[in-house]
């Protein structure tokens, strides 16, 4: 058996140190308080019997405890509890140190798995994670209120992205003006980059402008492809012209001028994909981006733009190639297809796009698919029109908004500030059921969430434009004057900042008795505290003209940290807190049996209630000989949900060849199933991990989550 310590690393059992330990806390009780050599022995073998082939060093100190209860070694216990406590303070005397010595030896399972798409062995993400460990022991004792860093500690909230908080200068995330950038100019590292006049370098540009603006912030980017669209036509009247001034007849001027044009077309999409996965940015991997493809954005450019979007999905299905020359599915960019009337219907114009982009979801997991329709019901601005746009990053929406200067909604060159979350679960466990109590908890808690919150907004009001010119300076965000204030543009519904929750589940479950899919008791009340959310920003939004929006956090490693934290404070609760995660946002538990249709449509009724961002999924089989049944399922989220996806499985093992998914033990290790095959380094796997795709492995809490997964679709006939 197998120990993976506090700091990650794998050791081999060792039953002296338990024997040790008990030991040290038998000196400090009375005789008759002692567990005797036989007691201990029993302990050991009980640990032993257990035939784990990995466990944690905290499980076995809970087992420990456990078991002297057990015995009736009541006093021992406690003693042995101060004794874990003292260690555990011992431990923390100089953790920035201890974490940077960590990360550089390279064995620590925290830091490996950290982010499932960043390699922390690689120089680049370990110069990133260095700053980061910098950034936040500055945070945690110079920047944020000691009740804020505590309760961040006890798992009461999460206060993202510490790592990047001690600069003031960098924001979450953003939707990129790739329009002014393009037709207007831009300037990269202080060079002039003028309007391009053929699509195959404004797709070269674009990829640069992309890089450059995830280097000068820390959260993810989305551009739209209809920016592109005009670029396209560009290089269409240039090839005319070419062959125009061959004397060729108008029929062969055409032929040639659409055969040159889909070949560039085609370059300059793969292009663009190559760039965004072979280059790094300053996060220590390539850039987190999410592409656009809305037809509903463009009349004058949407033939151009229809033909980028069928080039997309049919490159993005092919794959990438690995180093082994394998074709996978790359994580990035998130692909986002806009459904609406002119591609929802069989028959309609563009429904061949949509048909491709079922093949493309059922072979790669992407495109992510949004419903004009009911954003545009969501999504209403002060002069009463519905809105579509896309996401910033993988699932962060901006709140409508109408430009002063224009009159007109505007929606790229906005971004959020940041996130703040609540842990719903323990607000539910600290109230230990009492309804009133509960409420003047999440009261309390909220405004602990919002004292952050306004942390995060002065910090970063402190900015100038000089700090990034390509956001604030050369139009990704903003056309301001070199030294002017970014203040203005945190206020007034420019941009958003966020509030944001998880573990909705878990607290309905534990107040109610019920899941809040039950239709009754627990979906109401689950709607309340949803809207307890949105009331509070609403709340904080008039009194500070700051746009504060609820928000569906994506927890990755969160999950793991809140579910460990909620043990340690609550101990293991039956169906609340005996896994190694909890759920994310509003969404029905990954374990819970319920039908595609089914979950999309309640998911929908709480996705409204998350303004500020959620995305819901159903988990499929491969469908990849079954695209009737992802059509049915697309046609069903253009009717009932704003904002959904089909996590389905696109693996590879290098060792045999398999083509198919990787699966999961007992033990949370992943196998081929096919040759056995357990070696990292040789499996490709991808997972939808909280909105976007992994592909680096996981933590425990996210791969027992992974496991435990559920089918929402079956593989017959829709």
């Amino acid at each position: 058996m197998q120990v993976i310590k506090r700091d990650g690393r794998i050791v081999e059992f060792d039953k002296t140190k338990i024997a040790d330990a008990i030991e040290k806390a038998n000196a400090e009780v009375k005789p008759r308080e002692r567990a005797t050599k036989e007691e201990i022995k029993e302990i050991i073998k009980y640990i032993e019997g257990l035939d784990k082939k990995r466990i944690l060093v905290e499980d076995i100190q809970d087992i420990i405890e456990e078991q002297l209860m057990e015995i009736g070694r009541y006093q021992l216990s406690k003693k042995y509890i101060t004794y874990r406590y003292t260690r555990a303070l011992v431990r923390k005397a100089n953790t920035t140190d201890q974490s940077i010595k960590e990360l550089i030896d390279g064995e620590s399972e925290y830091w490996n798995n950290e982010n499932s798409n960043k390699n922390a062995r690689i120089v680049t993400t370990q110069r990133d994670y260095l700053a980061g460990i910098t950034s936040t022991d500055i945070t945690r004792r110079f920047l944020l209120p000691k009740e804020v860093v505590e309760a961040h500690d006890e798992g009461i909230i999460h206060f993202h992205d510490a790592d990047y908080f001690a600069q003031n200068a960098l924001h979450n995330c953003d939707l990129i003006d790739l329009e002014d950038m393009l037709q207007n100019g831009t300037n990269i590292n202080g060079i002039m980059i003028e309007k391009p006049h053929k699509f195959l370098t404004a797709m070269t540009i674009a990829t640069q402008i992309i890089t450059a603006v995830n280097s000068s912030q820390y959260g993810g980017v989305t551009v739209t492809m209809s920016h592109l669209a005009p670029f396209v036509k560009d290089s269409y009247n240039y090839y005319v012209k070419k062959y125009k001034a061959r004397n060729l007849s108008e029929k062969d001027v055409e032929k040639y001028a659409k055969e040159d044009l889909a070949k560039e077309i085609k370059d300059g999409v793969q292009t663009f994909q190559y760039q965004i996965n072979s280059m790094t940015t300053t996060n220590g991997q390539a850039p987190f981006l999410s592409v656009c493809m809305y037809l509903g954005e463009t009349e004058e450019y949407k033939e151009e733009l229809a033909m980028i979007i069928e080039e997309m999905l049919k490159q993005r299905m092919e794959g990438m190639k690995n180093d082994k020359g394998i074709f996978i599915t790359p994580a990035f960019p998130k692909l986002l297809y806009v459904l609406e009337e002119d591609n929802i219907k069989e028959g309609a114009k563009y429904w061949y796009l949509t048909e491709l982009a079922a093949k493309c979801t059922a072979k790669r997991m992407v495109p992510d698919y949004i419903s004009e329709k009911k954003m545009k019901e969501y999504k209403i601005d002060k002069n009463g029109n519905g809105n579509c746009y896309p996401c910033m990053g993988c699932r962060s929406f901006l709140t409508p908004y109408v430009d002063p200067k224009t009159n007109k909604p505007k929606y790229y060159g906005r971004f959020n500030q940041g996130v703040v979350t609540i842990n719903l679960v323990d607000v539910a466990l600290s109230s230990e059921k009492d309804m009133d109590k509960f409420w003047q908890i999440f009261e309390d808690r909220l405004e602990l969430c919002h004292t952050a919150l306004k942390v995060r907004h002065e910090r970063l009001s402190k900015a100038t434009s000089d700090v990034a010119p390509i956001l604030w300076q050369y139009g990704a965000l903003a056309r301001l004057p070199k030294g002017a204030s970014i203040h203005d543009l945190l206020h007034g519904g420019y941009s958003t900042i966020s509030l944001g929750y998880a573990g909705l589940y878990e607290c309905v479950k534990y107040m109610t008795g019920n899941s809040h899919t039950d239709g009754a008791n627990g979906k109401e009340f689950g709607l309340k505290v949803m809207q307890k959310l949105n009331d509070k920003c609403k709340e904080w939004k008039e009194a500070e003209n700051i746009d504060y929006s609820v928000y569906g956090t994506p927890i990755e490693s969160t999950t793991y940290k809140f579910a460990k934290a909620l043990q340690r404070r609550f101990g293991k609760i039956e169906g609340i807190t005996d896994r190694d995660y909890i759920t994310n946002s509003y969404h029905v538990p990954v374990f819970e049996e319920i039908d595609a249709f089914s979950k999309l449509k309640l998911e929908s009724e709480f996705q409204r209630l998350s303004p500020g961002g959620a995305i819901s999924y159903v988990e499929t089989p491969n469908l990849q000989n079954n695209i009737d049944a992802v059509l049915e399922v697309i046609k069903f989220i253009y009717d009932n949900i704003m904002y959904a996806e089909l996590n389905t499985k696109s693996d590879y093992c290098q060792e045999c060849g398999f083509d198919g998914e990787i699966l999961i033990d007992d033990n949370l290790d992943w196998y081929c199933p096919n040759c056995g095959n357990r070696n990292h380094d040789t499996l490709n796997v991808a997972r939808r991990t909280c909105g976007y795709i992994g592909s680096n492995f996981w933590n425990k809490g996210r791969t027992q989550e992974i496991k435990e997964r559920v089918l929402h679709i079956d593989n017959k006939d829709a």
